[in-house]
């Protein structure tokens, strides 16, 4: 096992460590694009490891998904269009979730986890991660990938957190200019006003939402039994429907909206990450929503979907379908989820999953419908469309 003694002494690799943050200083301090940035920060964290493979994965609301940002030691086209699962068992996504930090010393000795195939392809035995933060909350992951078992020390995972802690501002530096350039050409003072308010709001619910979850996987680890862990998945799944409506969150007015396709979008996307040999496809009318209501249709999707992962399928998988229409009726809207799996005859004993997206659908005075078959399972809500 590889514990860090290459270059000598601890002390020498404390001082290297040291030269190389004041080395990233100054790059923080220099003007230039953010790609440029970001691409001599993995360079220079990579020195300071002593390590091949460095990647800086960002988030992306749209998409619910980590892209490789800026990367080192990667093969030829990674670096800025791989994507990464965002969800609790993705390395990385369980990173930017919490906003923690997190050591692997062994892949294949974890069960907890998922590994995306760009690890595998590079041959990644140990990794560490620290979240990259943007005004108090995280904007994405730098992580270093090792292709030998590595023991990762305190001192290493502390240059890495003070590295993570140093791009956080450069990050917030670029944006904030962009976002002011933008702002004075397309918008009056009172819309950066809001503009302003509004994300100011989504950096604090935001936060919120990672130190929930973090709460939710301590519980994990001080609980070993395998019923336990499932309720907390399941609460985690829940928690990260809602965390991912306030990242669609936009300002109308006085109003706050989602754009319930992109949304729905999103959320879909995430659980496609989490499954294997199941397909969720989705077709979405554009449609706006305020955000309490299109939480509500966010968390009838999750519940109804991650009810037909676990109970619809066999080992050889299926396929979901998930279909929004507006202009139903009059002013109504209709979500539909429907499955190709083995159905069921009658609700499953002790499930609350039905009774959740039945009170869910009555607090936005919508029906929920259910049918079941040997053909599929679907799940229809009709609602009114008030925005």
């Amino acid at each position: 096992m590889d514990v860090e003694k290459s270059s000598g002494s601890k002390l020498e690799t404390v001082r290297r460590h040291v030269r190389i943050l004041g080395d990233l200083g100054k790059l923080a301090g220099e003007r230039g694009g953010l790609d440029s940035f970001l691409d001599r920060v993995v360079q220079q964290v990579a020195r300071a490891v002593e390590i091949h493979h460095v990647k800086v994965l960002q988030y992306r609301p749209a998409t619910a998904d980590l892209i490789v940002a800026a990367g080192v030691g990667w093969k030829p086209g990674v670096v800025g269009s791989a994507v990464l699962p965002s969800d609790m068992r993705s390395a990385p996504g369980r990173t930017w979730q919490t906003a923690e930090t997190l050591v692997i010393t062994r892949l294949d000795a974890q069960s907890e986890f998922t590994f995306s195939e760009l690890l595998k392809e590079h041959g990644i035995v140990s990794l560490a991660n620290v979240p990259v933060m943007v005004d108090g909350s995280a904007w994405g992951v730098l992580e270093v990938d090792s292709t030998v078992e590595r023991d990762f020390t305190e001192d290493t995972v502390q240059f890495l957190t003070a590295a993570g802690t140093l791009i956080g501002p450069v990050i917030e530096r670029y944006a904030t200019t962009s976002g002011e350039v933008e702002r004075k050409a397309t918008a009056a003072v009172e819309a950066r006003y809001s503009e302003l308010l509004l994300r100011e709001m989504q950096h604090r619910v935001k936060n919120n939402f990672q130190l929930i979850l973090s709460s939710v996987f301590m519980q994990k680890r001080r609980y070993r039994t395998d019923e336990v862990h499932r309720a907390l998945d399941h609460v985690a799944s829940r928690i990260y429907a809602l965390s991912l409506a306030h990242d669609q969150l936009a300002a109308r007015g006085d109003t706050q909206v989602v754009k319930l396709a992109d949304y729905l979008r999103a959320l879909c996307h995430s659980l496609r990450q989490q499954v294997e040999n199941i397909e969720i496809e989705i077709e979405a009318d554009e449609l706006e929503l305020t955000v309490d209501r299109a939480v509500s249709l966010g968390l009838i999707l999750n519940e109804a979907a991650v009810n037909s992962i676990k109970h619809a399928f066999g080992e050889q998988g299926g396929r979901i379908k998930v279909r929004l229409e507006s202009g139903v009726g009059y002013g109504e809207g209709r979500l539909t989820i429907s499955d190709n799996g083995k159905g069921f005859k009658k609700p499953r004993e002790g499930g609350s999953g039905l009774k959740f997206i039945e009170s869910l659908s009555r607090q936005i005075g919508a029906k929920a419908v259910h049918e079941s078959s040997g053909e599929g399972t679907t799940v229809s809500v009709l609602f009114p469309v008030i925005s």
